[in-house]
């Protein structure tokens, strides 16, 4: 065979024989993956990627702020009591870390701590909320347990806020009955204002005070008055409610 053949012959055998080429496996990010572009080669600042790593609540699992805090707030940080001023029996319950440094928790021993069971003391005096005004109710110290048990943690979610259709039964009571009852209830509610049943509600809401105190709008005395307010998406409900006339729906 010529020389020229016989090379061409082994440069084909050669490549036959060679091993398969290994590729990387290409990892396609799925829609709650978080793209770190500091890594990226091909687009470093790419300042359009908008993929979030989004935390969905869990149903079993008891959220801070969303769900602990608005109760603590409208039922014990007020003027007089446990408000960051007041700092009744030394016990601040504005926020996260005053609670977890003031309120008397254990978390070996959480029907043991003082958050809990002053909630169900038998002295109307020594009970929190004191009398005159409502205790908790029975699903709002079981969070409270609950959360103890669980560590007592700060914990965050993204909380679903449905804006497109907003009705009275099952977004504007509980969202005041969180935010607002605790205050105005009682034998003496807080500037005199009633928000416990869809009539006193309605009649702050069509007079512009709900929602006038709630976005913290000029002139408006800023509700609730310590701790985190309402969510943006929450105060775009209580607006759109209202601008619908605050019907009983």
């Amino acid at each position: 065979m010529h020389l020229k053949h016989q090379l061409l012959a082994a440069v084909v055998l050669a490549y036959l024989v060679m091993p398969a080429c290994e590729r990387e496996p290409v990892v396609v990010p799925g829609p709650n993956s978080r793209i770190d572009n500091s890594t990226n080669p091909f687009n470093p600042t790419d300042s359009t990627d908008t993929t979030v790593n989004t935390m969905l609540c869990d149903p079993d699992s008891v959220y801070f702020e969303q769900q602990l805090l608005p109760i603590l707030v409208s039922n014990c940080a007020m003027s007089g009591c446990h408000s960051t001023e007041s700092h009744r029996d030394g016990v601040v319950l504005v926020d996260y870390q005053s609670v977890r440094n003031t309120s008397g928790i254990h978390l070996n021993d959480p029907t043991g701590s003082e958050l809990y069971e002053v909630l169900s003391d038998s002295d109307p005096e020594d009970r929190m909320p004191p009398a005159p005004r409502d205790p908790l109710s029975s699903s709002e110290k079981a969070m409270i347990l609950a959360w103890i048990q669980q560590g007592a943690q700060n914990l965050h979610c993204d909380q679903a806020c449905d804006t497109t259709s907003v009705s009275f039964s099952l977004d504007i009571a509980p969202l005041v009955q969180t935010q607002c009852a605790g205050c105005h209830q009682g034998s003496n509610p807080n500037g005199g204002v009633f928000l416990n049943n869809y009539t006193t509600i309605r009649e702050q809401a069509l007079s512009g005070q709900l929602l006038g105190t709630a976005a913290h709008l000029p002139g408006f005395q800023p509700m609730p008055p310590a701790g985190n307010g309402m969510s943006d998406c929450e105060i775009r409900q209580l607006e759109l409610w209202v601008e619908a006339g605050a019907p009983d729906n």
